[in-house]
């Protein structure tokens, strides 16, 4: 028997992990209001590392998810005028899963979102597409839609992302996001293309690397059972500030890199149209839920994460497993301020950690030539077979690693259920 109606706004990762989760171990009536007409194949790569895919796992989609994922079999950091090898980790893959329980997969966003729609579908979860919310009353709770509709329910969780119209709502002024000062430019190339020998050697095995330059970054890895490349690079930001995002001009990009490892430059000539987006973030909330306790945010809508430890989307995932493990206990409205005060004490500060040490480590991607560079590369060389706990990258810093890849949202719900 239903007992309780939850509205969730955004059939993003984050959505649909909380709307999985509430239906796996309750009755409620979840519906899922997205403003697409239907989903699409939009975004690109996402790397999911264990603290997020042990969570998949659990839920049961791995079998869905096997061919679209690539597992690395090697994670590199590159000096980023000659590529020269800094620090290397042979069998990363297999070394994360039997540390922290969960494989590292690098995939595209659209692949796990229809695998995350299909087993929402499968647990009962009901669709609105082509619902657009234009208004929210959090007194009632309701949400109009472009229609003109209103929709009602016992809790509206606004999974709706970086320009959340719910977070605006809450706060009751508007508030765009920020500028980090960077842009992404998002590549991704099908191997079928790719003829060079050189770089036939460099993407016969799925794998992770980064080349750290002056004021920029550029992450490779790949997707699709190993079957395409996905490219992000970090540079300054130069779009107008009333635009977000724009198709990149390539000679522009190409400029920017010219002075970057031959084996970079040679992926780059492939590269026959780029779009490049502004990387944002918001200041920190001081809450996330209301005082009537008649909405909640989660992923993006209340802490967009910054692309450098890449855990935007492992973030928003966990946040859907706690809050839906958690609301899966309620049966009243009289016991949602409890319920949604345990998730934000769950999942605030470990949010608000992720956003500072994500601040720290655009500091290390982006030294310039210079005596902190030199400092940076040298613990690389010394540390190059054994990291250490200032190792200055996170995917190998073994303390990092067990704070980000070693979480178990399961386990620290259960701490307080």
């Amino acid at each position: 028997m239903t007992v309780f109606q939850i509205m969730i706004v955004g059939a993003g990762l984050g959505g649909l992990m909380a709307a999985c989760s509430i239906r796996l171990r309750s009755t409620h009536g979840v519906i899922v209001l997205e403003a697409a007409a239907q989903l699409q194949e939009v975004g690109a790569g996402i790397q999911l590392t264990p603290n997020a895919t042990k969570l998949l796992l659990r839920l049961g989609i791995a079998e869905s998810l096997a061919s679209k994922v690539a597992e690395p079999v090697s994670f590199t950091f590159h000096r980023y005028s000659n590529g020269k090898v800094l620090g290397h980790r042979a069998n990363y893959g297999a070394e994360m899963k039997e540390k922290f329980g969960g494989p590292f997969w690098d995939t595209h966003r659209a692949d796990l979102q229809i695998a995350l729609y299909e087993k929402a579908k499968e647990l009962g979860v009901q669709f609105r597409f082509g619902a657009k919310v234009t208004g929210y009353d959090f007194s009632k709770p309701t949400a109009t839609i472009a229609t003109g509709e209103t929709l009602e329910a016992d809790l509206i969780v606004a999974a709706d992302g970086l320009w959340s119209l719910a977070r605006e709502t809450f706060l009751g002024h508007p508030d765009p996001p920020l500028p980090t000062g960077d842009l992404a430019y998002r590549i991704m190339l099908k191997h079928a293309g790719i003829v060079d020998p050189e770089l036939e050697r460099f993407i016969e095995k799925p794998s992770v690397h980064i080349w750290s330059g002056p004021h920029a970054h550029v992450i490779y890895y790949n997707i699709r059972g190993g079957t395409m490349s996905n490219m992000v690079l970090l540079a300054p930001d130069n779009l107008p500030p009333e635009v977000a995002r724009a198709p990149g001009d390539i000679d522009e990009m190409r400029a920017i890199f010219k002075d970057w490892d031959p084996i970079l430059n040679r992926f780059l000539d492939m590269v026959s149209s780029v779009d490049k987006w502004r990387l944002m973030h918001h200041e920190e909330m001081p809450s996330w839920t209301n005082d009537q306790s008649t909405m909640v945010l989660l992923g993006d809508a209340c802490h967009p994460m910054l692309p450098y430890l890449a855990q935007g989307a492992n973030s928003a995932i966990e946040d859907g497993v706690v809050l839906g493990r958690i609301l899966s206990t309620v049966s009243t409205r009289e016991e949602l301020p409890n319920a949604l005060r345990k998730y934000e004490q769950l999942r605030k500060p470990r949010s608000s950690f992720m956003h500072n040490y994500a601040e720290n480590q655009r500091h290390v991607n982006h030294l310039p030539d210079g005596e902190e560079q030199q400092k940076r590369d040298k613990v690389l060389r010394e540390e190059f077979e054994n990291p250490a706990e200032d190792y200055p990258y996170c995917w190998l810093n073994p303390q990092m690693q067990e704070v980000i890849f070693g979480y178990d949202a399961y386990v620290e719900v259960d701490k307080v259920l």
